[in-house]
């Protein structure tokens, strides 16, 4: 039975999927969005720092007064309507909540908030992919001894990749290459948030009007995004990474099969079954023409001549030799699309998407010479950005993970293009991010299942 009939049914027989939200900010509104339009759910909760805030944000998207008038999470049961308030403890701890949506952002208080709803027998749905990148095996195995389900979120790229992977996958298909797009060039990676909306491609009034937060954006432009985003995927997924960072390389969506070979064919890969992200610039900055900037690819391989033949026969694109064929969606619909990792989670118990092992790590990395007594202020901030790098290597170099790399003092100074270490900064170790992050470099090993 399809997701969308068995809500159907859940909505008929009056037991929809009850959903707790923490963080109500862009990407939350995008799935409250949604949510009135959904059958068999019905979002309890919501918890924010700021309950202003959030209700300004639910009657942006078209929620009536009628549906936020609920006193306590109890009374927004009774009545079908919603809570919303700045208790994520009581969100979590409420026994009729079925599954919780991580979407504050903030990796540090993501972890908290994944491990106190696997405490009380809840699936999360983490959209925030940062903490995920530091520490997402670790949670995984907390959820599975706790008989839960953690999952990356659908909407965000690294879901859709792990979609399209298993696809391949179940299909019988080598998977040579899998990864997203992006605008980049190699000085967005010294860029800050105040230089962001011209690198971007929007105005700074464009960006005042949507009321976009120009910290988040340039995480996404200076490479942090991709990297943590390859990251989820790479652990999720068992593909490996590329020894020294990714290479962006440029190509149209038509070009992809031929980049995504290994250099011994022609390719840029170093091997066959590796994350990869690619440009929608060419190196001297123009656009190129049908881009993936937006969305998320897969190659794979024909192994056989007859499947060459069929790649041939049913005119489907590949590299030259016919061998390399890549499937892809153009577009992702970011929080629009939360509905699925919901859905899958509660109804089928599965995952959409979640890390099986630790092979890929993204270490905090200098944007310029930072001196010592200088504060790290995290992704898309003004002294560093995200490097993706094999675990192995971050293990070997004590490479600062970049979700911890928030509020941070420096204790050393670091070149411009250095990764940071544990032994370069002053870090709080009373987190339990810090804790979880430690205890899976212990259990796990580099690169350990």
């Amino acid at each position: 039975m399809s997701l969308h009939r068995k809500l159907q049914q859940r909505a008929a027989e009056g037991r929809p999927i009850r959903v707790g939200l923490i963080g109500a900010g862009k990407f939350g509104s995008m799935y409250l969005a949604q949510v009135p339009r959904t059958p068999g759910v019905h979002l309890a909760a919501i918890a924010d720092l700021s309950p202003a805030g959030a209700r300004r944000n639910l009657e942006r998207v078209g929620w009536s007064a009628e549906r936020l008038d609920a006193a306590s999470i109890d009374d927004a049961l009774r009545r079908g309507s919603t809570h919303v308030g700045d208790d994520w403890q009581a969100l979590v701890r409420h026994p009729a909540i079925d599954v919780v949506v991580e979407c504050t952002g903030s990796p540090v208080h993501a972890v908290d908030h994944c491990l106190a709803a696997f405490a009380e027998r809840k699936h999360v749905v983490n959209v925030t992919v940062e903490a995920d990148a530091f520490c997402g095996p670790l949670l995984a195995r907390r959820a599975e001894e706790a008989g839960v389900l953690y999952s990356l979120a659908f909407g965000d790229q690294p879901a859709l990749i792990c979609d399209l992977v298993d696809w391949a996958r179940t299909c019988g298909f080598p998977v040579v290459a899998a990864g997203r797009g992006h605008k980049w060039l190699p000085h967005f990676a010294q860029s800050t948030p105040e230089t962001v909306w011209g690198y971007y491609g929007l105005s700074p009034a464009q960006a005042e009007r949507g009321g976009l937060n120009p910290k988040m954006f340039n995480s996404f432009l200076d490479g942090s995004k991709p990297s943590i985003e390859s990251t989820a995927v790479a652990n999720a997924t068992g593909l490996g990474v590329p020894s020294d960072g990714l290479l962006y390389p440029p190509a149209s969506v038509e070009d992809i099969p031929y980049v995504t070979r290994p250099r011994s064919e022609g390719g840029v890969l170093e091997r066959k079954g590796m994350v990869e992200v690619i440009s929608s610039l060419e190196t001297d900055g123009r656009r190129i023409p049908y881009d993936i900037r937006m969305g998320v690819w897969v190659t794979v391989e024909a192994e056989t001549d007859y499947v060459k033949h069929c790649f041939e026969e049913y005119n489907a694109h590949t590299d030259p030799s016919g061998r390399y064929f890549t499937l892809y969606k153009r577009w992702h619909l970011i929080g629009l699309e939360v509905g699925q990792s919901v859905a899958s989670v509660a109804l089928r118990g599965e995952p959409t998407g979640v890390a099986t092992q630790w092979g890929a790590d993204v270490v905090a990395t200098a944007k310029r010479d930072l001196a010592p007594g200088e504060m790290l202020d995290g992704e898309g901030g003004y002294t560093v950005w995200g490097k993706l790098l094999p675990a192995a290597t971050s293990v070997a170099i004590g490479g600062v993970p970049l979700g911890l790399a928030h509020q941070v003092k420096l204790l050393r100074p670091v070149a411009q293009g250095a990764c940071v270490t544990w032994d370069d900064v002053a870090i709080d170790t009373g987190t339990a991010a810090y804790r979880v992050r430690r205890e899976m470099e212990r259990l796990f090993g580099a690169g350990g299942r």
